[in-house]
């Protein structure tokens, strides 16, 4: 009879067990207000991407000759056109939703790879002093020209294009990531748990990506939240100066290019890519800023 006892005890949920990491992980993000609305909007605005030909009601390319520079709703326009239509005739809702994916995708890709080569660069500058002096130089060559010019530069190298944008982008982004890996990985191999797995026989890529890396990931999953919104205006940088994502391709920063000439005339064409911008990166930030803060342990409440 005890025995069933126990077993009954052990298949029931332990109703007052310790939440998990990741439910603290959120209990200390949703206690920032800003940043849980910055993330909803944010998670809007990539359903909207992911679904952009269910949601959008025209083509990004269609033109209706019948309809240029038709002014939105709210200036007395037609529910056919919600947003109006710029000086081509395109639906600017439409555009904006499929520009979206565009500036999104630029976003994440540019972390992606920021983050994937960072981490190699760094752990190698950590643990080799060679490779620490060739890569510490390099990277503060990289940082010692402003960052829109690098990227200028690098895609009047390689050519105006979406990939050479990416790449571009990726140049100028990759110090943060090689210096922070690196300071990180620093900080851990003093320490005792480095030390133990030393001495247990763990060694090379085993210690640098199995040990020392779990534990610098925090600082490094914020620097690429953060990362996604500064990679959105570089790209929207490089877009508006004609050196991003060639027309008729709908990128935010291109369509204000566009749009520029009619600022004066009819200037929700040129203010309604800019407020995609201003609103997504400021979600993007205000989510970034939440998650820094519940990663913080000096940040969580007791």
């Amino acid at each position: 009879m005890a025995a069933d006892t126990l077993i009954t005890l052990a298949e029931e949920p332990n109703l007052h067990a310790p939440p998990s990491g990741a439910a603290n992980l959120w209990a200390a993000f949703r206690e920032n207000r800003g940043a849980v609305a910055g993330a909803a909007v944010a998670v809007a605005i990539m359903l909207l991407a992911v679904f952009a030909p269910l949601v959008a009601p025209h083509s990004p390319f269609e033109q209706f000759r019948d309809a240029i520079k038709a002014p939105p709703v709210w200036a007395g326009g037609s529910w056919r056109f919600p947003f109006g239509t710029d000086g081509a005739g395109r639906d600017i809702l439409s555009r904006l939703i499929y520009g979206a994916r565009v500036s999104l995708f630029i976003g994440f890709a540019v972390m992606a790879v920021s983050f994937g080569v960072g981490v190699v660069l760094g752990l190698t500058a950590a643990f080799n002093n060679l490779a620490d002096v060739l890569i510490t130089r390099l990277m503060d060559v990289i940082m010692a020209v402003p960052s829109l010019v690098l990227a200028i530069l690098a895609v009047a190298i390689l050519g105006p294009s979406l990939t050479n944008t990416i790449i571009a982008i990726t140049i100028v982004f990759l110090p943060r990531f090689v210096r922070l890996v690196r300071a990180s990985a620093l900080g851990e191999l003093d320490k005792d748990y480095v030390m133990a797995a030393r001495v247990a026989g763990v060694r090379g890529l085993r210690l640098a990506f199995g040990t020392v890396l779990p534990n610098c990931l925090a600082p490094l999953i914020v620097q690429a939240a953060l990362g996604v919104s500064d990679a959105i205006l570089e790209a929207a940088a490089l877009g508006f100066l004609g050196l991003g994502a060639q027309p008729p391709t709908p990128e935010w920063g291109s369509m204000l290019a566009d749009a520029r000439q009619f600022i004066r005339s009819d200037p929700w064409i040129v203010t309604l890519p800019g407020l995609a911008i201003l609103v997504t990166v400021v979600a993007i930030n205000l989510a970034g800023d939440g998650l820094r803060d519940a990663l913080d342990p000096k940040m969580r409440r007791s």
